[in-house]
């Protein structure tokens, strides 16, 4: 999960926890919020603590090319053409 999936889990806690009154037997919206709330403050803390990581770039590597020598062909040296 990602920051914004953070941020937005927060937003529908606070929206639960708040905002609303509803009434639904067995179910309390209040707490489920808080939960909620909690969950998402916990993604963004360890988001954060993960994206403050320095991250080391390691430049690539210089690919070796082997050459191939052929032997060079001019036309006159391998027969041809005389």
């Amino acid at each position: 999960m990602g920051l914004g999936g953070c941020i937005i889990l927060i937003a529908v806690g606070a929206i639960l926890t708040f905002a609303t009154d509803w009434n639904m037997e067995g179910v309390n919206l209040d707490l489920v919020g808080v939960i909620l709330m909690i969950v998402g403050l916990i993604g963004v803390t360890t988001f954060s603590s993960i994206a403050r990581r320095r991250r080391v770039v390691v430049p690539p590597s210089q690919p070796v090319v082997q050459e191939e020598r052929h032997p060079r062909r001019d036309g006159y040296s391998d027969g041809y053409g005389v």
